[in-house]
C-alpha cells in the first residue's frame, strides 16, 4: 500500500536519490551523455532539497509516496508558476517515481494530492514543463492537459526542446481525478 504525505527535512536525502536516479533513467535516451554528466550530482541535489524543505520563505509543496516499509518511492514538488510569463497560477516543478514502482498509480496519487493542495490554497490553473520527447508526457494529456508552448532549454552544453502543458481550470481536473480513483 502506498501512503502519500508531506515531505519533511528528514526526507531530503531520499528525495535527492530518487531525483538523481529517475532523472538520469528518464532522460538518458533524450539527452546526450556529456550533457547528463554536467547536471547536478547527488550531493548538489541533497543540498537543494535540504534547502527547499527547511526554508520558511519558499512556498513550495513537496509530497512523497512511501511504500509499506516506509521507503520513499516517488515525489512531487511545485508551487507558484515561476516565470509569470504564462496565464497559469501554479506549476509542477518535479514529479518522479522510481522505475520499479511505475505503473502502480503512484504518480496519479502524488498528482491528485498536489492538485488538491493547489485548489485548497486558491490556485485554479496549473502548468508543467517536460522535455518534448519525454515518453511520460502522455500522463498529463490523459488528464486533459493542453499544449501551451514549446521553447529551448540548455542542459549541460546542449540545447533541448521543452513543452509546457497546462490546465486552465484545475477544478475540472480535480473532479476527473476523483472519478479516476474509483
Amino acid at each position: 500500500m502506498i501512503n502519500v504525505r508531506a515531505a519533511t527535512l528528514d526526507d531530503a536525502k531520499q528525495i535527492a536519490g530518487i531525483h538523481d536516479q529517475t532523472w538520469k533513467s528518464t532522460y538518458e535516451p533524450l539527452i546526450a551523455e556529456k550533457d547528463l554528466k554536467r547536471v547536478m550530482n547527488i550531493e548538489h541535489r541533497t543540498i537543494m532539497w535540504e534547502t527547499t524543505l527547511s526554508s520558511s520563505k519558499v512556498k513550495q509543496y513537496v509530497y512523497v509516496a512511501e511504500d509499506e516499509r516506509g521507503e520513499i518511492v516517488g515525489f512531487i514538488s511545485g508551487g507558484k508558476e515561476r516565470t509569470d510569463n504564462f496565464d497559469y497560477e501554479a506549476e509542477i516543478y518535479d514529479i518522479y517515481v522510481l522505475e520499479e514502482f511505475q505503473g502502480q498509480k503512484i504518480g496519479y496519487k502524488l498528482f491528485k494530492k498536489f492538485v488538491t493542495q493547489c485548489l485548497s490554497d486558491g490556485y485554479y490553473s496549473l502548468l508543467v514543463w517536460i522535455l518534448t520527447n519525454n515518453p511520460y508526457g502522455d500522463f498529463y494529456v490523459k488528464y486533459g492537459a493542453k499544449k501551451v508552448e514549446a521553447e529551448n532549454v540548455t542542459i549541460g552544453d546542449g540545447t533541448y526542446e521543452e513543452t509546457a502543458y497546462g490546465w486552465n481550470n484545475i477544478e475540472f481536473l480535480a473532479e476527473e481525478l476523483m472519478v479516476t480513483s474509483k
